[in-house]
């Protein structure tokens, strides 16, 4: 008899995000997703500057900024045919590719290591075999015995407190945890030294946007932030200077650290190569332009579509060809709630007046979540890193193809290793790799426009509203550290007529369409072996290997200011 479990919440970051799953023979027979808790920005959007959209969709979260920043100026670019300067597509890739480097490393050490790492077992380590161990893997610096066994009393302090903070409610002890203590102990290590090296590499942000988060330098049209070797309030020489160490340190941290971290995890997991493959189609919008032409041939990123996962066969993505469903999600539509509609016409209410929260278990034959259902030619979609890099490996794109190449040797494994919950983990590393070394590129060429003495930062043309057509429409991309992020936007008399966005975690999180399909969430569940029901370890590995982020994917909004929920705090 099958056993139904819940897991709320799963996430480690932004967002409520609950999973039902139901058990059976030791492995999960079905499962649903869904977002619990709602906010909201689209539609306070409606009337507003177009201008103006960015400073507002950065705050659909407080993690994932700078990535609302750029879709949302796309869109109004895109609308409005506006060309940025070469200069403000090099601090834009900076910006973002930094954003990638510091997010993966977050999700890996933060958000992710430790449904891998038993801090339990690392306790017992012997820190003369884990510098030993250490030392064979990476030239690392940080690697002796004195510094292992410091760190292991560090924590074993920590936890006499009682007091465990992120270390609480765990599974520790649990069957599924593998690695010998040793290589736990490194894991732990390296968990602490990325809280530092995280922080240094988002002053990235701070010297080129003024502040993270929420940066302030974007805007439509280029960038606000001055180019001028002879300032010293804008970005010189000495920045330059700046930005650079601050670069090689986040290189170094990625190839010392992460990436030796994350092949010396995986032979002890390499079942889960065969785990959480999902539903197989993978969608990438594509980024970092490597010039300034218009159009998306100039992406170092391409944008691309693989079905079924047919690595010879990439499919060239069209945005209008991207619908959202609401069959089962707590929103309702005019034209009914099994039509898909496309972001341009889309709607964001919450008119649905059936059951919603609370609960004991969802209404899974209705609507049980607050993330929409979004769909291409009407089928789900991964998106992220693992379908970021699948194009573009399966496009030949030689940086990443050597990078996908050398794990797949270390690690003595098949391309097709890579549709499954360790791939998604696996491609997220590349993905940082080859940012952290793109952003020194970015970074050079940069300071060569300003050796030749091209500084122009902002293109002024058609900033006056006045020269903009009656109606307009754009839509703008982010391949998003998360994955593909898009916004859409309509624009009329100068105002924002329409305003929708679709974000990673809306194409990963969704519930059921009204054919019935399950979204990437659900679909990778099934099959996952479950050793202990109460203590469902599995279920984070490959739920947190797509770095689910729901503050992104919900969007709702009373635009009148109405009431529609009320929480108190007891």
């Amino acid at each position: 008899m099958a056993k139904k479990i819940v897991v709320d919440p799963i996430t480690r970051i932004e967002g409520h995000l609950r999973i039902e799953a139901e058990v059976e023979g030791g492995k999960i027979t079905n499962a649903w997703s869904s977002s619990t808790a709602f906010r909201g920005i689209e539609t306070i959007l409606k009337g507003r500057d177009p201008r103006d959209a960015h400073h507002f969709t950065q705050r659909f979260c407080g993690v994932c900024t700078t990535v609302h920043s750029m879709a949302s100026i796309r869109a109004v670019e895109d609308a409005l045919k506006i060309q940025v300067p070469d200069n403000a597509r090099l601090i834009r890739n900076l910006i973002m590719g930094m954003q990638g480097v510091q997010d993966h490393v977050i999700h890996f050490y933060h958000l992710h290591a430790l449904d891998w790492v038993d801090i339990t077992s690392a306790l017992k380590a012997d820190p003369a075999k884990t510098s030993q161990i250490a030392q064979s893997i990476s030239d690392w610096p940080k690697s002796s015995t004195d510094y292992f066994r410091q760190v292991q009393a560090r924590i074993k302090a920590f936890a006499e407190t009682g007091r465990l903070g992120p270390f609480q409610n765990a599974y520790w002890g649990h069957s599924a945890y593998k690695l010998e203590p040793e290589v736990n102990l490194i894991g732990l290590a390296h968990y602490l030294e990325a809280l530092e090296a995280q922080k240094d590499m988002i002053k990235v942000h701070a010297i080129l946007g003024s502040k993270n988060p929420h940066p302030q330098t974007f805007l439509v049209g280029g960038m606000s932030i001055p180019v001028d070797p002879d300032s010293q309030n804008a970005i010189n020489a000495d920045k330059i200077a700046w930005i650079r160490k601050l670069l090689r340190n986040a290189r170094t941290f990625v190839e010392q650290v992460y990436i030796p971290d994350l092949l010396a995890v995986a032979p002890a997991y390499l079942d889960w190569a065969g785990i959480g493959g999902g539903v197989g189609n993978f969608l990438a919008c594509g980024d970092f332009p490597t010039d300034n032409s218009p159009g998306t041939d100039s992406l170092f990123f391409p944008r691309g579509i693989i079905m079924g996962k047919d690595l010879a066969n990439v499919m060239e993505m069209d945005e209008t060809k991207i619908t959202e469903y609401v069959t089962n999600s707590w929103y309702t539509y005019s034209n009914g709630d099994d039509k898909g509609l496309h972001p341009y016409e889309g709607e964001t209410n919450d008119k649905y007046t059936g059951p919603k929260p609370p609960y004991e278990f969802l209404d899974t034959d209705s609507k049980y979540s607050w993330v929409k259902s979004p769909r291409y030619l009407d089928q789900p979609m991964e998106v992220g890193p693992l379908a970021r890099v699948l194009v573009a490996y399966a496009s030949g794109v030689p940086e990443v193809k050597a990078a996908v190449d050398y794990v797949l040797k270390t690690l003595n494994a098949p391309a097709a290793a890579l549709f499954s919950t360790l791939g998604r983990t696996a491609a997220r590393g590349v993905d940082a790799l080859i940012l952290a070394q793109k952003n020194e590129l970015w970074l050079d060429q940069l300071a060569d426009n300003m050796g030749r003495g091209i500084l122009e930062v902002h293109n002024p043309e058609k900033w006056d509203p006045a020269t903009w057509p009656k109606e307009a429409r754009g839509f703008g991309y982010h391949e998003a550290p998360r994955g593909a992020l898009g916004h859409w936007i309509r624009i009329e008399d100068q105002k924002i007529a329409n305003y929708q966005a679709v974000v990673p975690s809306t194409w990963n999180a969704g519930p059921r369409d009204a054919h019935g399909q399950m979204g990437p969430y659900e679909a990778a569940l099934i099959g996952t072996p479950i050793a202990d029901p109460e203590k469902p370890v599995e279920i984070l590995r490959t739920i947190h290997s797509f770095d689910p982020c729901l503050a992104c994917a919900v969007h709702v909004l009373d635009g009148q200011g109405t009431e529609i929920v009320k929480v108190k705090i007891l």
